[in-house]
């Protein structure tokens, strides 16, 4: 392997290509270690890298390749919203369709709640990514956030203070902790864990992301059960309800919405890729 950053670079995709691993990867990693912009990256292809970068570039990749361990848990870190969170083991790596379901919910709480104080609930947080996005995009709202790991708030409360933003954590089961506290919300939000038992899923996620963050019961459908159950003590007359779903679940979703909530408008929104993704109630 050679010095140069456009041969170092050149053997990890090669390396990653024979492992079956995404070849990005390598550009990810080195621009990370690196601490230099996209643009910069590009400009200094020809320059020698010092050894200590390249022996630590040249192990993660390995580590990549051979197990699955995805690129975030190497480099710390995964951006979101234009922001960047700390990501870790104990907390579900924010992925791009996430950040449609928070763009939906600033749409919503911008057009229908004109302006007015709002309070808003993010359930299961995780890395906190909703939750310090809505407090840091809508200045009128007040943001709670519950999670029932512990290890999860921690990463949570780390990135919304490393971020400046407000946020009320508490940890709990759902929305268990907000109906204790008798707090009332406008608008309830989640990505809650959605996914089968059953369902067959890569290493990268199998492995990694916390299994309390991605699976349910009932064929992915239990925690929406629980949190809409929960949300009849907590919702303030002509709340929203905005949840992620798995692009199979948006029928079961709405009917539990309907069961529970009869008079409610409910809506299913596809994702860029054409895949359900986002329901949205207006109870």
């Amino acid at each position: 392997m050679g010095n140069k950053q456009y041969e170092v670079l050149k053997w990890a995709s090669l390396f990653l290509e024979k492992h079956d691993r995404e070849p990005r990867v390598a550009e990810i990693l080195l621009q990370h270690y690196l601490s230099v912009s996209r643009a910069k990256f590009y400009m200094m292809m020809h320059d020698v890298l010092d050894e200590p970068i390249i022996a630590r570039f040249k192990a993660d990749i390995i580590k990549h390749a051979e197990t699955g361990i995805p690129v975030q848990h190497l480099t710390g870190v995964e951006s979101f919203y234009g922001r960047e969170f700390l990501v870790n083991h104990n907390v579900l790596i924010p992925r791009p369709e996430t950040e449609e379901l928070v763009q939906y919910v600033i749409n919503v709480a911008k057009r229908d709640y004109d302006g007015q104080a709002l309070t808003i609930v993010d359930v299961g947080t995780g890395s906190g990514a909703i939750a310090t996005t809505l407090a840091l995009e809508l200045s009128n709202a007040i943001v709670f956030a519950t999670d029932i790991s512990a290890d999860a708030l921690d990463v949570a409360m780390d990135n919304a203070a490393r971020l400046q933003a407000n946020v009320h954590f508490y940890e709990g089961d759902f929305l268990q902790p907000i109906i204790n506290g008798e707090i009332h919300a406008d608008i309830i939000v989640s990505n809650p864990p959605y996914i089968a038992k059953t369902e067959v899923l890569s290493d990268t996620v199998k492995n990694f992301d916390p299994a309390l963050a991605l699976f349910a019961e009932e064929n992915g459908l239990a925690a929406y059960k629980q949190i809409i159950n929960q949300a009849r003590k907590v919702v303030k007359q002509d709340a929203t309800l905005a949840f992620e779903i798995g692009y199979t679940q948006a029928d079961a979703v709405c009917s539990l919405i309907k069961d529970t909530f009869p008079e409610s408008k409910v809506q299913t929104i596809q994702d860029i890729n054409g895949k359900d993704r986002i329901i949205v109630a207006r109870l």
